[in-house]
């Protein structure tokens, strides 16, 4: 429990008769990026707003940062950073005066103009907000949440509305942060996203955790067999999905004597298994990613 930023165990919270978290258990160990995913309304952005301590729970015990978020101060509030789904910046500030004005809030705080650089702003630090394209706001909201130079970074959906390059640029600012010590703890829909920055993730469906691991434990603990493609003798395409691929290949090797035409192997990838443990596969193994 020492090494752990966020430690949950047996979280509820119900909206009326609507149950969002039925019993969630985490362990989040410091400086660790640890994804949260799950289809909307599984729980994600609940369970993201009572870490931070903006909603209250009805069951469970939950620890941040060594102290209950139903009861943490400012000084605590200070050591946790936050990039919500909604915007939160004024329309009115520029964004030099915007990042400025919150780095305030801080005893701590990051260098302002390093912030927007890092974010890709800086030839917008002069633009009113109300100006900017609805990415440059989403850039603008990542520079807010890690302007208190965070313990731990609660990211809920960050890169809704970026380009791929821009995309590509936060996914180097939290490898930056992540390698700094800096805690991560980061709910999205894009499966190359949360395989490419995590270092474990939970995956959570109808307010449970059905499943945790690094990504290449999940994809081997609940990826299934692999898929082993060719083309026949009359040219058509052939599959076989196989707990032996390598078997496989060998057969067909003595069967075409020699090289095999069209030869493919496809293994199950993280989205494949995703979509598995929260009950929307109907793809083939290894093909919903084409």
């Amino acid at each position: 429990m020492a090494d752990e930023a966020v430690r949950v165990r047996g979280l509820c919270k119900r909206y009326g008769a609507v149950t969002a978290l039925d019993g969630v258990d985490l362990g989040i160990r410091r400086g660790e990026v640890f994804g949260i995913l799950g289809p909307n309304g599984a729980g994600k952005s609940t369970t993201v707003e009572i870490l931070q301590g903006h909603r209250n729970r009805d069951a469970g015990e939950v620890t941040v940062l060594g102290r209950d978020p139903a009861s943490g101060g400012r000084r605590w509030r200070s050591r946790i950073g936050i990039v919500w789904q909604d915007e939160s910046a004024p329309a009115e500030l520029t964004v030099g005066e915007t990042v400025r004005h919150f780095a305030r809030y801080y005893p701590r705080s990051r260098d302002p103009e390093e912030v927007v650089g890092l974010v890709g702003l800086q030839d917008k630090a002069g633009s009113r907000i109300k100006a900017l394209s609805g990415g440059q706001r989403r850039r603008l909201d990542v520079a807010l949440g890690v302007i208190g130079d965070p313990e731990l970074l609660l990211l809920d959906e960050p890169t809704t509305g970026f380009d791929p390059a821009a995309r590509r640029r936060f996914w180097e600012l939290i490898r930056r942060l992540a390698d700094e010590g800096t805690t991560i703890v980061l709910t999205t829909h894009y499966l190359d996203e949360a395989e490419a920055l995590s270092d474990r993730l939970a995956v959570i469906a109808t307010g449970k955790v059905v499943a945790e691991g690094a990504p290449a434990e999940l994809r081997e603990r609940h990826g299934g067999r692999a898929t082993v493609h060719w083309s026949g003798t009359g040219g058509g395409a052939r599959h076989e999905e196989t707990e032996t691929p390598t078997r496989t290949v060998a057969e067909l090797m003595r069967r075409f004597d020699g090289e095999i035409p069209g030869l493919r192997i496809s293994r199950p990838t993280l989205e494949d298994v995703y979509l598995r443990l929260t009950g929307q596969l109907d793809e083939q193994p290894g093909e919903a990613a084409r």
